[in-house]
C-alpha cells in the first residue's frame, strides 16, 4: 500500500512556514552576533575649562595686549601695571638689606684695634688716678695725727680714693668688653633683622613680578575686562581665558548601562558640525546618583536616575572643532570596557 501524499497546497504552506523561521533565526544570530551589540551610544556636551585672569597687586593699568577672540600661548604677557611705586618699593628693600647686613659685619667683628687701644688708655689713666688719690689720702691721714689736717679733709681724699678705684674697675671692665666683642645674643639678634630685611625684599621683587600677567596656559580671550588706565585691585578680573586643554565632555548613564563602563574606557566623540572622530576616555564616574538633567538627550525616561561621566578628549590643543556646550555624541565599545573592568577587578 503506497503512502498518502499531502495535498500541494499544504505543502506550499510548510514550506513558507519553515522559511520563516530561518529568516527569524539568522536574523536574531546577526543582531547577536553584529559589533553594534556592544556599542553604548550616549549624548552629552563640551565642557571647556574657563580661567578668570587678575593680577596679584593693586594699581594703574599700563598696558592690555589681547583683544576678545585672540589666541595666546601660555607665558605670554597679557597685561601690565605700572610698576614704578612697586619699583620704589623693591630699590628700600634693598636698602635696608644692606643695613641689616653692615650691623651684622659689624657685631661679628667687634670692636676695631684703635677702640681696644682706647679702652686700654683709659685702664691706665684710671690707675694712675687712683694711685694718687691713695697717695692723697695717706698724707690726709698722717697730718690728722698731728693736727695739720682735718677730719673733714681725711674723708674727702678717702672717698676721692674709692671712687678712683672704682673707676679702675669700671675702665678693666670695659677693656675687657672690647676684647671679646658683642654677645652672642646680639649677633642672633643681627642675623633676624638681616633674615627679615631679606624677606621683606623678598615680597617686594614678588610684588614687581606680580605686576606683569602672565596666560596660565593655551588659549582663546573670551572678555576683556580692563582698558588701559583703569584702576583695579587685586583679584580684579582683567581678562576671562577659555584653555585649549584639557577638554572635556560631560554626559549622564543610565543604571542599567553602568556595569558596562570603566574608567579608562576608550571612547569615540561625533559632532553635528564636522566628519572629525575625536578620541578620548572616560575619566570619571560619579559615586553618586541623580536624576537626569533637561538638556542631556537619552531614549530612557527623564525621571529614571542616571550617573555623569567625564569624557577627557585626546590632544586637542591646535584643534577649535570642540566648543564650549556643543552637544556631541559618545560611542563605547562596551566589550572593550567589560575586559578592563575585569581586568581590574
Amino acid at each position: 500500500m503506497s503512502p498518502q501524499r499531502l495535498p500541494s497546497h499544504k505543502i506550499r504552506w510548510i514550506v513558507l512556514v519553515l522559511a520563516v523561521i530561518a529568516a527569524g533565526a539568522t536574523w536574531f544570530w546577526t543582531q547577536s552576533t553584529s559589533p553594534d551589540h556592544d556599542l553604548l551610544r550616549l549624548y552629552g556636551n563640551v565642557d571647556i575649562r574657563e580661567v578668570q585672569l587678575a593680577f596679584r597687586q593693586p594699581g594703574r593699568v599700563a598696558q592690555m595686549t589681547f583683544d576678545e577672540g585672540d589666541a595666546v600661548r601660555a607665558g605670554a604677557r597679557m597685561a601690565l601695571l605700572d610698576a614704578q611705586p612697586y619699583r620704589d618699593a623693591l630699590a628700600a628693600a634693598e636698602a635696608s638689606v644692606r643695613v641689616a647686613q653692615a650691623e651684622l659685619n659689624k657685631l661679628r667683628r667687634g670692636l676695631r684695634p684703635q677702640e681696644i687701644t682706647q679702652a686700654q688708655e683709659a685702664v691706665n689713666q684710671a690707675l694712675a688716678a687712683a694711685r694718687d688719690t691713695e697717695r692723697n689720702y695717706r698724707r690726709q691721714s698722717a697730718l690728722l695725727a698731728s693736727g695739720a689736717s682735718s677730719q673733714r679733709t681725711v674723708d674727702a681724699a678717702r672717698a676721692a680714693r674709692d671712687q678712683a678705684v672704682a673707676g679702675v674697675k669700671a675702665a678693666e671692665a670695659a677693656l675687657s668688653q672690647a676684647k671679646e666683642g658683642f654677645r652672642s645674643e646680639d649677633i642672633v639678634a643681627g642675623e633676624a633683622n638681616l633674615a627679615a630685611a631679606n624677606a621683606s625684599r623678598a615680597q617686594a621683587a614678588t610684588a614687581l613680578a606680580d605686576t606683569e600677567l602672565l596666560a596660565p596656559s593655551n588659549g582663546t580671550v573670551i572678555a576683556r575686562v580692563r582698558e588701559p588706565g583703569s584702576m583695579v585691585t587685586n583679584q580684579s578680573t582683567v581678562y576671562s581665558l577659555s584653555l585649549d586643554a584639557p577638554v572635556y565632555v560631560r554626559t549622564y548613564v543610565g543604571e542599567p548601562d553602568l556595569g558596562r563602563i570603566a574608567p579608562g574606557t576608550r571612547v569615540r566623540v561625533y559632532n553635528d558640525s564636522s566628519d572629525k572622530v575625536y578620541q578620548g576616555q572616560i575619566g570619571f564616574i560619579s559615586p553618586r546618583a541623580e536624576f537626569t538633567p533637561k538638556t542631556v538627550e537619552t531614549t530612557d525616561l527623564r525621571t529614571d536616575l542616571v550617573y555623569r561621566l567625564r569624557i577627557v578628549i585626546d590632544n586637542t590643543d591646535a584643534d577649535t572643532g570642540l566648543r564650549q556646550g556643543m552637544p556631541v555624541t559618545i560611542e563605547v565599545d562596551t566589550g572593550t570596557a567589560a575586559g578592563t573592568q575585569a581586568k581590574g577587578s
